[in-house]
Order: C-alpha cells, then sequence, then structure tokens
C-alpha cells in the first residue's frame, strides 16, 4: 500500500473534524509536562472540544480550500488543534487561560466563525464569556426591572397603599360614564 493512501483517511479524518467547526485553534505544545497535557485534554473534553495533535503536512492538505487554510502558514514544529462545533469560544478560552500557569504551551493563531485570528485575536477572543454566561446574564438583565417592579409594588401594598388605590379605582369609573347621545 503506498504511504498517500495510509494517509488519506487521516486527511479525511481532520476534514471531517474541521467541516462543521465552529472555531479552530493551533497551539504549539512543545515543552508541556505529561501531567499538564492530560489536565489540558481533560478540560478541553469536558468542554466539548476536540484536541488533536496531527503531522503538520496533513493538516496542511486538509486546510486546503477551506476557511481554516490561513493557519497552513503558521505549520511549522510541533501543533496541535482545537475543535469545537459548539461553543465558538471554548477553545481559545480553555487555552489561554491553561496557557497563564503552563508557559510552555503557545497559542498561535486560530478560525473562529470563519475569520482569522492571531494568537493576539485569540486571546483576545478567550475573554469573551461563553454563550451560557451571555445568556445568562441577559436574562438577569431582562428580569431585574420586573423584580424592582414588583418589590416596590409589594411595598406600596404592605403600607396600605393598595387599600386607597382600589378605592380610588370604581370611583374614577363612576365619573367617567360614557355619555348618552
Amino acid at each position: 500500500m503506498a504511504k498517500v493512501e495510509l494517509k488519506q483517511p487521516i486527511v479525511q479524518e481532520i476534514s471531517d473534524y474541521i467541516k462543521d467547526a465552529q472555531s479552530v485553534v493551533l497551539v504549539d505544545y512543545r515543552g508541556l509536562t505529561v501531567e499538564q497535557d492530560t489536565q489540558l485534554r481533560r478540560q478541553l473534553r469536558e468542554a466539548g472540544v476536540t484536541y488533536k495533535v496531527y503531522k503538520n503536512t496533513l493538516m496542511n492538505f486538509a486546510f486546503k480550500g477551506t476557511d481554516f487554510e490561513s493557519m497552513s502558514s503558521l505549520l511549522e514544529g510541533p501543533n496541535a488543534i482545537a475543535i469545537s462545533k459548539d461553543d465558538a469560544t471554548a477553545p481559545a478560552r480553555i487555552l489561554a487561560k491553561f496557557a497563564k500557569g503552563a508557559e510552555a504551551l503557545e497559542l498561535k493563531a486560530g478560525v473562529v466563525e470563519g475569520t482569522f485570528y492571531d494568537a493576539a485575536g485569540i486571546k483576545a477572543i478567550a475573554s469573551v464569556p461563553s454563550r451560557e454566561e451571555l445568556l445568562s446574564k441577559f436574562l438577569g438583565s431582562i428580569q431585574s426591572p420586573i423584580t424592582n417592579l414588583a418589590r416596590v409594588l409589594n411595598q406600596i401594598a404592605e403600607q396600605g397603599g393598595g387599600e386607597a388605590a382600589a378605592e380610588a379605582a370604581p370611583a374614577a369609573e363612576a365619573t367617567e360614564a360614557p355619555a348618552e347621545g
């Protein structure tokens, strides 16, 4: 069997991973200890991120003709890719946080939702909260005015203002009787 035939399934595997990916982040993992690498892989797996090490030439073949082709020029030295199909910021967020404690891990670049970002751009994306965090903040901001209104109405009712308002309502209805014509 020729070498090309042996490598084609691996190129196809990479292509399948990146086909529907929200984001792909390229990192240089050189210098990580086995323990650090195990921790990193666990954190990424828990977030639903695929983390793989492939030969650069195979990644280059898989990237050709895709949104991720812009990363081909950075495929030098030992590289790994972190791929997320669900949360676009998860790989960048987890890798950047891990890199703070493990200086050996170097963020090289990435493609997030079709846009290429260099290392600085990936670090900026890492500061974006996850989708769940953003939704909870959004819901909290929506609920806040409603909660405050309910609290104020409750205080008015407790102070007896509710009775005065209830008595005033029927009187107002009596004075606004429709004119007969």
